[in-house]
């Protein structure tokens, strides 16, 4: 294994391990001991990296509070406070939406729906832009304070970076500030729907992040709630089996691709 210190390949590996159990390396070049997490977010973390992960997944995925994930994992003999599940979600949660946000980028329609959903924080109304494309796959989320022409045009900037496309259509329901916005950031490219009907599936799919936000009773900070909002979307598009929209996928489909992308998601973090 390379030293994360000096990058030298003339490394021995030890006979005793770490107490989470990885192995345990001394680089000949720099004198220096180092263990499979070193130089990782990880590597201060003192639970085994697949207890971590789990943690973050059901945080981003169950309708838990933290304290219910610390009394849950008590029951397997794993003692935490409820704060160690809210850091680890903070270093954890950025690592899978950066890593799913480029698995992404140029896989996505060009006809996109917008529209925003509003989120508690800290006692005040925040918007949360949200745009899907025409088969329900996730385009990018963006929270803002305000609701204004600004705020659409940073969500504009935000989606065309992560996806790497200019969409030929986006439609929209009836806000005054989304033509200003289009006009300012795609000019005479794209063409504009506005409809209250169209977005009828956008405003059905709004109901995952509403119904996992909702049991949270708000955030504290929006930098939290960008990153959880962001986390939440991008895991819950991965682990979508549909590939269509109204596709029905059986069962026995549904439960082996859970499986399979969960494993992926595992396998994201251990390179990051």
């Amino acid at each position: 294994m390379r030293c994360p210190h000096c990058s030298s390949t003339a490394t021995t590996e030890r006979s005793d391990r770490t107490a989470q159990g990885y192995r345990r390396f001394r680089c000949r070049g720099c004198g220096r001991q180092f263990n499979e997490r070193t130089g990782s977010l990880l590597n201060r973390l003192q639970v085994p990296t697949d207890v971590a992960f789990l943690i973050v997944l059901w945080r981003l995925r169950m309708k838990l509070s933290l304290r219910d994930f610390a009394e849950v994992l008590l029951l397997r003999g794993l003692a935490f406070s409820h704060e160690a599940v809210r850091d680890w979600e903070a270093k954890l949660a950025q690592l899978l939406t950066e890593a799913l946000r480029k698995r992404r980028k140029g896989k996505i329609g060009r006809s996109w729906y917008v529209d925003e959903t509003y989120l508690q924080i800290a006692g005040q109304w925040h918007y949360l832009y949200r745009a899907i494309d025409t088969d329900g796959n996730l385009v990018d989320v963006y929270l803002s304070a305000p609701r204004n022409q600004a705020a659409a045009e940073a969500f504009f900037h935000s989606a065309v970076d992560v996806i790497g496309i200019i969409p030929e259509t986006i439609t929209t329901d009836k806000y005054a500030g989304y033509p200003p916005a289009l006009e300012e950031v795609f000019g005479d490219d794209v063409k504009h729907r506005t409809s209250k009907f169209k977005n009828n599936h956008l405003e059905q799919d709004h109901r995952g992040i509403k119904g996992r936000t909702r049991p949270m009773r708000g955030f504290q900070t929006q930098t939290s709630a960008h990153r959880f909002c962001r986390a939440h979307d991008e895991v819950r598009d991965f682990l979508r089996p549909a590939t269509k929209r109204k596709q029905h996928v059986p069962a026995a489909r549904r439960r082996a691709i859970h499986v399979q992308r969960v494993a992926a998601l595992r396998d994201m973090l251990a390179v990051a």
